[in-house]
């Protein structure tokens, strides 16, 4: 293993990668294009106040289903209100949690959205009435008005979106370069390099929450790590990143992904993807104890941790002759579950990419992830993936 040392660190021009291979995933990129700006942080303590903020104001209690009424809003006709149980006032509801309300009675929520709000009141309460009690936790917000945030089940275990930032600020500072761990550069697709050294604004931060969510992904782009040669000759780069998200109101699982890659573009798609590990914990009634327990440990253990296994694991791919004629390629390639056509393709991939055949794990991998990237049917990419990712297991 081999990381680059601070004088050997480029000028701001970056470093050059090959993103040819390893998986390109867009997770981030569709996140990217989604938040207006006023979902966008420039760094994790303004994040973290904000969501923080939300929750201080917060208050979670239990109901009966039934109890809720609903009226349209005497002060604007266009809007409903609803009257909670231990509360005197009414509670607006968010556009989130009506959905959650008409989920709750099995009423369709874009067709009572475009209803008056008279007549959508009558069928919301008809259906609270005329479906069966049970018990449901509120979370409502008081923000000048006091809004309704969510409505889950009495079992939902809540962890707030401010513990997850909390957690990732242990290990990344404000996420702006104080630590190892930052908003990623950018990748100079003229001269193939990724620069970290990118001011963090509106347009390139990766630091997002909304009403309902947060989502956050930093990289370590300023240490690169060199896992073999590139056929060249010039050295193989990679860089740690890992990206997480949370809902307190319910519209997603708590989730954190690691994993290496090369490269970022400026529309925050991922590139030279390797090793990607997800875990996920549902909002379950032990949710919290496992985010301590589990998550939280799990982000400061890979913040941590040591790249050597991951190169190891290349080197050994690397080192492992598993084709010497183009018999054993397709014996090989064949045995491990690939059709005759996706045989050849990927054999071909290898040969365009790299102007030679595949001998190696390592080669076969590299191709069928490159193969993998031109199939627009996303189900036909993550099969092709997996399988690559079950090769790499053998050697590691």
């Amino acid at each position: 293993m081999m990381t680059l040392q601070q004088s050997e660190r480029p000028a701001p021009s970056g470093f050059r990668v090959d993103v040819s291979r390893g998986q390109r995933i867009g997770r981030v990129s569709s996140e990217w294009f989604a938040r207006p700006d006023d979902e966008r942080y420039l760094n994790l303590s303004d994040l973290y106040e904000a969501v923080r903020g939300r929750a201080e104001r917060a208050q979670a209690r239990t109901v009966e289903s039934r109890a809720i009424r609903v009226e349209a809003n005497r002060d604007d006709a266009e809007r409903l209100a609803l009257l909670v149980p231990g509360r005197d006032g009414p509670v607006a509801p968010t556009h989130w949690s009506f959905g959650q309300l008409c989920t709750l009675i099995g009423a369709p929520s874009s067709y009572l959205r475009q209803l008056p709000a008279a007549l959508s009141a009558i069928n919301l309460q008809h259906g609270l009435i005329s479906h069966r009690a049970e018990l449901v936790k509120i979370l409502e917000a008081d923000n000048g008005r006091v809004e309704l945030r969510a409505v889950t089940g009495p079992e939902y275990g809540r962890i707030w979106d401010h513990e997850l930032v909390d957690a990732v600020m242990k290990i990344a500072g404000n996420g702006t370069g104080d630590t190892r761990w930052k908003v990623p550069g950018v990748l100079d697709w003229a001269t193939m390099t990724h620069n970290p050294f990118v001011d963090v604004t509106k347009d390139t931060t990766t630091l997002y929450a909304s009403d309902r969510d947060v989502f956050l992904f930093l990289v370590d782009d300023t240490n690169p790590i060199e896992a073999g040669k590139l056929p060249d000759g010039s050295p193989d780069l990679y860089f740690r990143g890992f990206y997480c998200w949370n809902s307190e109101v319910g519209s997603k699982t708590l989730g954190i992904a690691s994993f290496y890659l090369r490269a970022v573009c400026m529309n925050r798609n991922l590139w030279g993807v390797e090793n990607f590990e997800q875990i996920t914990i549902r909002h379950s009634k032990f949710a919290a104890q496992r985010f301590a327990q589990e998550a939280a440990p799990a982000l400061t253990r890979f913040a941590n941790s040591s790249p050597a296994p991951f190169v190891a694991g290349i080197k050994a791919a690397r080192e492992r002759i598993v084709a010497r004629t183009d018999e054993d390629r397709e014996a090989f390639l064949r045995k491990n579950g690939f059709s005759k056509t996706e045989t050849s393709k990927i054999i071909e991939t290898v040969l365009g990419e790299d102007n030679r055949k595949p001998d190696s794990i390592f080669d076969f991998v590299q191709g069928i992830t490159a193969f993998a990237r031109v199939k627009p049917h996303q189900d036909a990419r993550l099969e092709l993936e997996g399988k690559a990712r079950r090769l790499m297991e053998r050697v590691v």
